[in-house]
């Protein structure tokens, strides 16, 4: 029996120690790919907002154009009411 408990005493701390580098080494393989889940997350929302700020930024000058033909009739209305008086 005691052959049996030596070979226990250094089979079980070297099995735990084998466990716990394999526990380690798949929770770096884990956290690389929560990474690069995040890294592509960040990816396709800086595309979207690449997009919406186009968008944005099209939609802004179309609202100048727009101001600058009211801002010309309010111009010309002016123009004609003072003629008027």
């Amino acid at each position: 029996m005691t052959e049996n408990m030596l070979y226990a005493a250094f089979f079980f701390p070297a099995a735990a120690a084998v466990l716990v580098f394999f526990m380690k080494y798949v929770s770096d393989i884990l956290q690389a790919r929560v990474r690069l889940a995040q890294d592509e997350a960040y990816r396709a929302l800086a595309a979207q907002s690449s997009a919406v700020q186009a968008q944005t930024a099209t939609s802004l000058a179309a609202f100048g154009n727009r101001l600058a033909d009211i801002e010309g009739q309010l111009t010309a209305i002016t123009k004609i009411l003072k003629d008027v008086e």
